[in-house]
């Protein structure tokens, strides 16, 4: 039986909630192990993704006998709009909770794709007694994050130009159109988006969806701080893979994110793997590579 997606409130926001494999079949969608293949496997997407951009990766590793929870951060897919700014620590406790509704007890392998590896990683300083490994897939790496504006000035911005998108109807005029837009950018070869026409219709076409997105770009380098000031207090205790895109060419752009990612593998201690040819959106790209790495990774 096909697991449907349902809503768990997590501190007051109604998230969107997929689980599937051994624990799907569950009383409730919860409870009992993880699986014979393993820990259950924990996927957040990047910024502006949703919960369907996993679908590749997860029927392989449910195949293979894992438990997968994937689920929407506020503001995006099917989720609710945020009740507050969001921040690396709070993201962490965020899945750390929706763990604790879902009823999975044990160590979990999470996984997270672009800025939502700053909220991985902080999960895994936070709560190492919940985690199995960590994969940073294509992350988001800040060295010296600074800006120039204050984070409540940058937020209120954010908040103000999302009413105002919304309010003139731009969501529902070009959402499909620019989530069709960022996926080819973010795909090797600009290949075309495989998401289902009505799921980006449903989700893009709204202002909330767009709003969360602005927030969360908004936050970014205080996230990014607090990534930092975290791995200065809490150590890393479950092993950590850093798998990196590379679309092939030899574009000095490129190089320089490779050595970047690299150098965030070597300050973690973690295993660190190219996945080429490859855009951001790896889990389209090479969906059977982050299933492998994610397999290996505990």
């Amino acid at each position: 039986m096909t697991p449907r997606p349902r809503f768990v409130r997590v501190d007051g926001v109604p998230l969107h909630v997929l689980v599937e494999g051994p624990r799907a079949a569950a009383p409730g969608g919860s409870g009992g192990p993880g699986g014979p293949g393993g820990p259950p496997v924990v996927l957040s997407a990047g910024l502006a993704m949703a919960w369907f951009d996993w679908d590749p990766v997860a029927a392989e590793l449910v195949a293979r006998g894992r438990t997968v929870i994937r689920f929407d951060r506020p503001g995006h897919g099917l989720s609710a709009p945020a009740a507050e700014p969001p921040g690396a620590a709070a993201e962490a406790h965020r899945i750390a909770a929706l763990l604790d509704a879902l009823a999975v007890p044990g160590p979990v392998t999470v996984v997270g794709h672009s800025l939502a590896g700053f909220h991985a990683e902080a999960f895994a300083r936070l709560h190492p007694g919940r985690t199995a490994a960590l994969l940073l897939l294509d992350s988001s790496v800040e060295e010296s994050p600074r800006t120039l504006l204050p984070a409540a000035l940058r937020t209120g911005a954010a908040r103000a130009l999302g009413r105002a998108v919304s309010a003139v109807g731009l969501p529902a005029a070009l959402g499909p159109a620019a989530r069709e837009a960022a996926v080819r950018a973010g795909r090797a070869g600009r290949a075309a988006d495989p998401a289902a026409r009505d799921l980006v219709r449903r989700c893009y076409r709204t202002g909330r969806v767009w709003r969360g997105a602005l927030l969360e770009n908004a936050r970014y380098p205080d996230m990014a701080a607090e990534v930092l000031a975290l791995a200065a207090r809490y150590p890393l205790s479950a092993p950590v893979t850093v798998l990196a895109a590379h679309d092939g060419g030899s574009a000095r752009a490129a190089r320089r994110w490779l050595d970047r990612q690299a150098a965030l593998s070597e300050r973690l201690g973690a295993r660190f793997e190219v996945a080429a040819p490859a855009g951001h959106l790896v889990m389209l790209d090479r969906p059977h590579q982050v299933a492998r790495a994610v397999l290996e990774a505990d």
